[in-house]
């Protein structure tokens, strides 16, 4: 019989794939071109397909040589731009990156050799012209009526979803881990938005912070935005119309801007974005447990458009690790505060002071400089406490430390020892001591100033004792007890009164 066969002889049914396998196999057992062979792996492939090409999975069969024979048509999809029979012929290395087609093709070719099959086993694929993909491969050899291996059949299945949420589980497992450990929150944060741009195509991740006591966002982690952007954005104010994180913070939803230049949520900042390539802006608020908003999370790209699917999805797991991570860093920074401070003036209490009057002698001994120290303790306040009541005395206490906290600098450190009792030191007094006398006496006199609670006025009163480094002493011990004595001979001498371990005045007295 002649090779010339019309293709109206095979046209049996409405498939064009299946009559083209059709008219391939009688064009080549008719023209005698190929082996027996290749005629029974086409014949095989022309039963596999008319069953296989509804199945989600990849199907083909190759020759001796790793030639495709036959392609289901989900193979064919996902191998380019290629009709199902348009791959006939065609290898690995017409569809995939060279390095992978090569170890693919030896892959096959020791099977064939070995008549061995493998199964299930993963293999990332870097498809020309498309995104890389991963598959779990099945494939086993076929054989011909004698036994002889002629080619092979192959099954593959997309599992690059699957691999994706596994690496996806695997980061947020890590982040979680950074975050109990007690990881730094920027290092928490900068792995989170590397982790956003590891996944997602050309776009910049960003975590903005609602500064506490603020109505402003404050630069948290943004490894891809520009220097210069960053610096520009940090402390943005939220509102109803301040681009897409300050809105987002401020309405407590995501905010989805497709195109900076004409959304009118952006109209004071869309120069700033635009400068720097930005055309398109999602945003999702950080919000605690009690509904607070803690910052944003955000992803800028440099075309109009609106986000994927996967974009808002990353986004919003983003916002809940973002949210356990920065309530975690404040938890820890309100328990370190609370073991440091005294809870009921806010100032540090006697574990702090050893530490940072410690620091103060240190730097003091390294730079030459004095140091002061003065020993407060508040006349008679057993009196208010059992004539007024605790409350009264508690509120007492609130106010004093307030006027101490007024009259101290940003050097100086101030804390409540316990009780009634509180201590300053000065640690920068390059100034002559009756400088420093005169700044302990502002603090008496606003400690002896009348206090109103509920309308009842108290009058309270101080004792003071001051002690310098490094004449009265070289250690933070030394130091307080030399001044702790200083504040009994100035309560001896009658109160209200501030009193030193030597005489600072020319005329000798104490004062």
């Amino acid at each position: 019989m002649s090779g010339a066969v019309s293709r109206e002889v095979v046209s049996e049914r409405g498939s064009d794939a299946l009559d083209e396998l059709r008219y391939q196999l009688l064009r080549i057992s008719t023209s005698g071109d190929v082996g027996e062979d290749y005629v029974q792996l086409m014949q095989r492939a022309l039963d596999a397909a008319t069953i296989l090409d509804d199945f989600p999975d990849y199907f083909y069969i190759k020759d001796r040589r790793s030639r495709y024979v036959y392609v289901n048509a989900a193979a064919a999809a996902a191998s380019g731009p290629y009709l199902t029979t348009g791959m006939v012929g065609t290898t690995v290395f017409d569809h995939i990156r060279l390095e992978k087609a090569e170890e693919i093709f030896m892959l096959e070719q020791d099977l064939m050799s070995s008549g061995k099959g493998f199964l299930e086993r993963e293999e990332f694929i870097e498809v020309l012209d498309r995104d890389p993909i991963w598959l779990l491969t099945t494939k086993t050899p076929l054989f011909n009526t004698e036994g002889e291996v002629i080619g092979l059949l192959g099954m593959s299945r997309d599992i690059t979803e699957r691999k994706r949420q596994e690496e996806l589980r695997r980061h947020h497992a890590a982040l979680l881990e950074m975050i109990a450990r007690g990881q730094p929150l920027p290092k928490v944060l900068e792995a989170l938005t590397g982790l956003l741009e590891e996944q997602l195509n050309d776009v910049c991740a960003s975590v903005l912070l609602l500064e506490e006591g603020t109505d402003r966002l404050r630069h948290g982690a943004a490894p891809s935005l520009p220097e210069t952007y960053v610096k520009l954005i940090d402390g943005v104010e939220i509102g109803p119309r301040t681009g897409s994180c300050g809105t987002a913070a401020w309405r407590q939803s995501a905010v989805i801007v497709s195109d900076i230049e004409n959304d009118p949520l952006w109209h004071s900042l869309a120069d700033l974005a635009l400068v720097f390539g930005f055309r398109a802006c999602w945003s999702m608020p950080i919000v605690a447990p009690n509904n607070s908003v803690l910052g944003t999370v955000a992803l800028y790209a440099r075309s109009v458009r609106e986000p994927a699917p996967l974009e808002l999805e990353l986004m919003a797991v983003a916002t809940d690790i973002a949210g356990i991570a920065i309530e975690r860093a404040r938890n820890e920074e309100r328990i370190r505060h609370m073991a440091h401070h005294d809870a009921l003036t806010g100032l540090p209490n006697r574990a702090l002071f050893w530490t940072q009057f410690n620091r103060v002698l240190r730097e003091a001994k390294r730079e030459g400089r004095k140091a002061t120290v003065a020993y407060i303790d508040l006349d008679n306040f057993k009196q208010i406490n059992d004539r007024h009541g605790h409350a009264a005395g508690d509120e007492v206490l609130k106010v004093l430390a307030g006027r101490m906290a007024a009259c101290v600098r940003g050097g100086d450190l101030l804390v409540r020892l316990g009780g009634d009792e509180f201590a300053i030191v000065f640690p920068n007094s390059f100034q002559e001591e009756p400088n420093v006398v005169r700044r302990l006496q502002e603090v008496r006199i606003a400690l002896s100033s009348p206090v109103v609670i509920e309308g009842k006025t108290i009058r309270p009163g101080c004792s003071m004792g001051a002690a310098f480094y490094p004449q009265d002493g070289d250690t933070p011990e030394s130091l307080l007890a030399s001044a702790d004595r200083a504040m009994y001979d100035a309560k001896q001498r009658g109160r209200d009164r501030l009193s030193m371990t030597h005489s600072v005045l020319s005329d000798g007295s104490g004062i």
